[in-house]
Formats: structure tokens, C-alpha cells, sequence
């Protein structure tokens, strides 16, 4: 069940192919160009070491290499398959971040084929949400250490991977209070019973009276039993030894992991809150911790968004759309050693809102293949119709986001992961997003609303100082649609134009006309066509995330891309 492009068995062939188009894409080496209609060869040389692939580039400038193509050339001048040791050694990086991404390449490497060996796949096209989360093995279609999870064992994947789908209790500690911040949307105990169920909240409370705490002095907090496990000999140790924190045991309602590992489904109660919790590890562009500053203004900005999505009823008749609120959030230790270590973020789960005959999917699961050879979305595309269902996905999964972008002014990283399409019989109908504590942006001046967004300065004294695009609030309003059409397009629907091409063989570029023809409808039924001309959808180039660049420490955050929005119609 692999990407379009993937060798079913061989992930060690997907991660050198997503290594190079990742390399190529952000100009990491300079390489030569050759073209032959569709098919473009690469060649680039590293000291005495020669390399070349071959594929084609499809919408903003996205390489696809065909499998087994990145090859190196022998001493004796034959080629052979390119390894990972000698693709990374040819990088323009530090030895130590050449050394780090190769760690987690071979991680990558390892949890890829642990679960080939260990899983068996079938067909996830009749799975509901939560097991859908878990069976979307795939990863980041372009990140090339999509399941590196650093410190995870083969036992940890199997324990606390999504893939397994095994279920576990949460671990639980017990922190003087002056050493915690939290904001949360009842009073304390009514929470933490609203929450947790009077039976488990008593077991909890039996523990703290048997440790002598009272609860003046005291707040609950859960770990991922992973984090509980790396952080209680090390950097959580200092605080068992002087009674700072303690050890209240694994209590509580089963878990699952979701796709992004440390947001963890409710097993027993799939209508009842997602857990957001830190874990130490790097997977794909970034360390799994939580960032001390968002855990406390998450419930702000979901009330925030919320309020915007309730108060204008396009987003009710129109462009349906659900935000999955973070409602509540809990950090201990703010600063030093422990920052970003402790924290946990309740989100209302997507099962929830679910009506009648409704049901869900991760986005991404609709770039996926399975075990049939077929798209994923290959019985909805046939039981509706191949164009009817693509125009009304494109709008359910784009004007929503665009409205809130250009009829309210503000952005949401909306990647694979960060949106679900709710579905009738495969007849996409509303779209839901999620997880915004640190990934909602906008510029004020660019705001509909300015008022009513949050006063960030009184929230946490680090916004005070900072520097600018640091946080929410940018100072340009290219850069903000640049935002968008990055998550949203170049690492989201590009991956579905693709799929559509190699599979329906509609071309990508008549994708991205209708889209583009979308979006101006959009501005012309709002008279919103001057805002829209201010994102700088007709500039010839836009800039999209340097994902690897950035995680080598070149210097380089972004990388100019073609537009395909850009290009006028004939």
C-alpha cells in the first residue's frame, strides 16, 4: 500500500528516492539537467563520485524520481544503486548534521521495515477513523525521515507505533503547583472528572492522599507512558528525588496513536477528547515536544477560530467547515532542562462531530494506494464520477481554508495531516481542520476582524520581545499566502494532482487550472479580488519550506518554486 511511485517491500528504495528529489527540489547540489519530453535525467558529482537519476517534475517544480533510478557510479565506471552512506556524504552540511540525518534515514529505514516484516496490510478503505490514523503507514510523502523516531526500539514501535494499533494507559504524575501552567475551561476538578470518569479521577486521588499531597499544593498532569519511561532516570529524575513531581501510576482510558504518534486517540471512548503529549524524539522536520509557549494559548486560539467559523455563515452553508478546538492545556516546567517536556493539550475528537452516515479520513489517506494496485479513493472516484467528485473535493478542501485565509485574514498550516474529509458514501462533504497551537498565522493589518484577535502580549510574557514572524502574528501578507499554498498545496494536493495524473491521467496542469479558475470565482462572488491580488497568486515563482535544508542548518528556510496558479488561461 504504498505511494504511486513506490516499490511495494522496498522502503530502503523509497528513502534514497525521497532523499535525492528532496536534494534536487531545494538545490542542495548542483546538478546537470537533461530533458526528453516528460522524462528528466540528473547527473551531479561529489569529488571523484559521479551520481545520476531520472524522472519528471510535476506541479511547483516537484520531483518525482522513478524507483531505482538514483544510481552511483563504481570506480571501475560501472553504476549501481546509489547507498544512503555515500548520498548523504556528498551533502553541503557539518559532519554532525550529516552524521544526525543519517541517523534518522536509517531509522526511518528500520521502522519502515520492521513494520513489513511485523504487519500484515490489508485494505484500509472500509476502516473507520481511528484505525484508518494508525493504518496510514505512508508518512511525509516528501520528507525523506518520515518514521524516524528517534529512540524508539523496535519494541517502542511495536508498542506505541500507530502502525501495531495496540492500545495503553496514560502515565500520570503529580506536580507542586507552582511548577505548572494551564489554562483550562472549567474549574479544576470538574475537569479532571469530566475527563477522566469519577471511578479513575478517585484512583488518582487515592494516590495523592497516600502520598501525603493535598491538592493546594498539587496538579495532575499526564505523560505518554514513552515519555514517562525516557524522562524518569534523566532530565525528570531531579524532580522525583526532591519532590517536585511524583510518580501517581498508569491510570485511565486506552489509547491508540494517530499518525503523528504523539496525539493519541481514546480507545475506549472514540467521542471523547484526543491527548496532544510531548515525547522526545525527532520525526521527519522536528523534535515531538510540545512548545512551552503555545501549550496555554492553544484554548485562546481555538476560541479564537471558533468564534470566527460560528459567526459567518459561509462556513456553515458554503464552505462547510469544522475547527477541532483545543480547549484545554497543561505544561510543567516553563523553562530550563524540562521545557516543552511536560505538556499535554486536549482537542475535541473528529469522531464528535460525525452525523448521520457521515464518515471520516485523513487527507492524506487520499494520495495512498492499496494493496489492489488501486487508489485509495479509486470506488468513490468510479461511484461518483471521475470529474464530479474532483470539483467538489476541490471545494470542500480548498475554499474553506482560502475563506479563512482571504475572507478573514488568517492562515492554518493545512498539510495532509492537519485536515480530515468527512464523507457521505465517498461524496466528500465538509472538511475539518486541526492542530493549531503553533500552526495559525496572520498579519493585522490583513485581519477582517482585528479586534477580536488575541492579546498575545498579555498571554505569556515571550511574546513581548519577539521577533518578527517568530509567532502568529507576520508582518507580510505574500509571506502569509505563501504559508497556505505551501501546506496546502505544494506538500498537500500536489501529492493528489500527482496520484490523479498517474492513475486517471488527468493532467496535473488541468488540475491546477481548476483550481485556479476556482479561486478567482471565489474572489469575483466576494468582491474580495483585491485582497486575494495582495497573496501574490500571479507572481511567476512562490516560495515553499526548504524542509531539508532547513534540517541541515544550510541557512536556507525557503526555495523559490514555480506557481502553476500563476499561469493565465489561454
Amino acid at each position: 500500500m504504498p505511494l504511486p511511485l513506490d516499490l511495494p517491500g522496498r522502503p530502503d528504495e523509497r528513502v534514497v528516492r525521497q532523499l535525492v528529489e528532496a536534494v534536487l527540489y531545494e538545490g542542495l547540489v548542483e546538478a546537470a539537467v537533461a530533458r526528453d519530453g516528460a522524462r528528466v535525467a540528473f547527473a551531479w558529482s561529489h569529488g571523484n563520485k559521479r551520481f545520476r537519476c531520472a524522472g519528471m517534475e510535476g506541479a511547483f517544480g516537484r520531483i518525482r524520481l522513478a524507483a531505482g533510478s538514483v544510481e552511483s557510479e563504481r570506480r571501475d565506471g560501472a553504476w549501481q544503486a546509489a547507498t544512503l552512506d555515500e548520498l548523504v556524504a556528498s551533502l553541503p552540511a557539518s559532519a554532525e548534521d550529516r552524521r544526525r540525518l543519517l541517523g534518522e534515514l536509517q531509522s526511518t529505514l528500520a521502522h519502515c521495515s520492521w513494520n513489513d516484516r511485523n504487519l500484515g496490510y490489508g485494505s484500509r478503505r472500509d476502516l473507520g477513523f481511528a484505525a484508518l490514523e494508525g493504518a496510514l503507514h505512508e508518512g511525509h510523502a516528501y520528507h525523506p525521515c518520515f518514521k524516524a523516531r528517534t529512540g524508539f526500539s523496535e519494541s517502542d514501535n511495536r508498542d506505541f507505533g500507530p502502525e501495531a494499533g495496540n492500545s495503553f494507559q496514560l502515565a500520570w504524575l503529580l506536580v507542586k503547583r507552582s511548577k505548572v501552567s494551564q489554562r483550562l475551561p472549567i474549574d479544576e476538578a470538574a475537569f479532571w472528572i469530566a475527563e477522566l470518569g469519577t471511578v479513575v479521577f478517585a484512583q488518582l486521588d487515592r494516590e495523592r492522599t497516600r502520598l501525603g499531597l493535598a491538592w493546594d499544593d498539587c496538579c495532575l498532569l499526564p505523560l505518554h507512558p514513552w515519555q514517562w519511561q525516557s524522562l524518569r532516570d534523566t532530565l525528570l529524575a531531579p524532580w522525583l528525588a526532591d519532590g517536585t513531581a511524583h510518580f501517581a501510576g498508569i491510570a485511565g482510558d486506552r489509547y491508540t496513536a494517530s499518525q503523528s504518534i504523539r496525539t493519541l486517540l481514546n480507545a475506549d471512548r472514540p467521542e471523547a477528547a484526543n491527548v496532544k503529549l510531548s515525547m522526545n524524539m525527532s520525526n521527519s522536520s522536528s523534535l515531538r515536544t510540545i512548545e512551552p509557549h503555545s501549550v496555554c494559548t492553544a484554548p485562546v486560539i481555538s476560541r479564537w477560530l471558533g468564534d470566527i467559523v460560528t459567526s459567518d455563515p459561509l462556513f456553515e452553508t458554503t464552505y462547510p467547515l469544522v475547527v477541532l478546538d483545543e480547549y484545554a492545556g497543561i505544561i510543567a516546567g516553563l523553562d530550563g532542562p524540562l521545557a516543552g517536556q511536560l505538556a499535554a493539550i486536549w482537542r475535541r475528537s473528529v469522531t464528535s462531530t460525525l452525523g448521520e452516515g457521515e464518515q471520516a479520513v485523513p487527507f492524506n489517506a487520499l494520495m495512498a494506494t492499496e494493496q489492489d494496485g488501486r487508489p485509495f479513493i479509486d470506488g468513490w472516484v468510479r461511484r461518483h464520477g471521475f470529474r464530479n467528485w474532483l470539483v467538489q473535493l476541490l471545494d470542500v478542501a480548498i475554499l474553506p481554508v482560502w475563506h479563512l485565509l482571504v475572507g478573514h485574514g488568517i492562515a492554518t498550516e493545512a498539510h495532509g495531516q492537519n485536515m480530515v474529509l468527512v464523507h457521505r458514501d465517498g461524496w466528500p462533504v465538509r472538511l475539518v481542520l486541526r492542530d493549531f497551537h503553533d500552526s495559525v498565522e496572520y498579519v493585522p493589518e490583513f485581519l477582517i476582524q482585528p479586534d477580536k484577535a488575541p492579546d498575545f502580549l498579555a498571554l505569556d510574557p515571550v511574546y513581548r520581545d519577539a521577533l518578527p514572524d517568530q509567532y502568529y502574528w507576520m508582518e507580510d501578507v505574500e509571506t502569509l499566502g505563501e504559508l497556505v499554498t505551501d501546506a496546502l498545496f505544494v506538500f498537500n494536493l500536489a501529492e493528489v494532482s500527482h496520484l490523479l495524473q498517474t492513475f486517471y491521467g488527468l493532467h496535473e496542469a488541468d488540475f491546477w487550472k481548476t483550481v485556479r479558475r476556482m479561486l478567482a470565482d471565489y474572489a469575483a462572488t466576494h468582491g474580495l479580488g483585491a485582497r486575494q491580488d495582495r497573496l501574490g497568486l500571479a507572481r511567476p515563482t512562490i516560495a515553499a519550506e526548504a524542509l531539508l535544508a532547513r534540517k541541515l542548518n544550510t541557512g536556507h528556510s525557503s526555495h523559490a518554486v514555480p506557481n502553476p496558479l500563476s499561469i493565465p488561461d489561454a
